[in-house]
């Protein structure tokens, strides 16, 4: 019986056992058909994480991203995480997370995708850290997109990177979001919104809508179908609503 294992050889067996519920690839060694070679040319895409995140947040584009690398014919993503350490980062709902990258001291590969996910403090004490909205604002300088969900939009408009675009986040934090950054134009009974190289979510469960867009953005409406398949989510990119102010979509 499952229970009276202990939790490592749970986790153990249940990492060898599962390769991701996509019935369209499975998610195997044999059949990934992405080389270390081939991953030397995908998008480098860096999950900013610190104590407190969200699962969600941060494991649904980590999930979509991820999944690219079972799809033939395009340039898969890299996904990793960095964080201002490599010692445990315990997310909001409990769960233990080693950080693939400490941009304090690491070197950390160049950045084509960021994505800020919400932390509990990123309307107040995350604000104040320095050092983390200079590496956001760094990155965002040579990054090809950026990407926030829920309030991890505090920390782009913080980073001063948002001046100028339109932007979007957790519903109910639209009002507190308007008040600490009024120059910003900000939108709300959207799921998302893309404007230049920046894509803000409302966040939630729907930041997989976020990172489904980008995706079908990058490698079209077939590839992005195929990602929500393979994670049961049903996704048509005209039902859902959002706001693109500069884009082909």
């Amino acid at each position: 019986m499952l229970r009276l294992l202990s939790p490592l050889i749970v986790f153990l067996l249940f990492s060898l056992g599962n390769s991701g519920c996509d019935p369209t690839q499975p998610a195997t060694a044999e059949n990934n058909p992405v080389s270390k070679d081939t991953l030397q040319e995908a998008y480098n895409v860096a999950l900013l994480i610190m104590d407190g995140v969200y699962n969600t947040e941060l494991t649904a584009p980590y999930d979509i991203f991820q999944h690219t690398i079972f799809r033939e014919g395009i340039k898969p993503m890299r996904v990793f995480t960095v964080a201002n350490t490599t010692e445990v980062i315990t997310t909001f709902e409990g769960m233990r997370i080693l950080p693939d990258y400490n941009y304090l001291k690491d070197d950390v590969p160049p950045i084509d995708i960021l994505v800020v996910p919400s932390a509990e403090h990123h309307l107040d004490t995350d604000l104040e850290d320095e050092i983390m909205l200079e590496f956001v604002h760094k990155t965002a300088e040579n990054a090809q997109f950026v990407t926030s969900h829920c309030d991890g939009a505090f920390v782009l408009a913080k980073a001063g990177i948002l001046d100028g675009y339109a932007s979007t986040t957790f519903p109910s934090d639209i009002n507190t979001y308007r008040q600490m950054f009024p120059q910003l134009e900000v939108h709300k009974d959207v799921l998302f919104v893309h404007d230049g190289k920046f894509i803000t979510s409302a966040g939630g469960a729907k930041s997989f809508e976020a990172a489904l867009y980008l995706c079908e953005y990058l490698y079209g409406k077939e590839i992005a179908e195929s990602l929500a398949q393979g994670l049961v989510i049903d996704w048509d990119l005209a039902t859902i609503p959002h706001l693109v102010v500069d884009s082909d979509l």
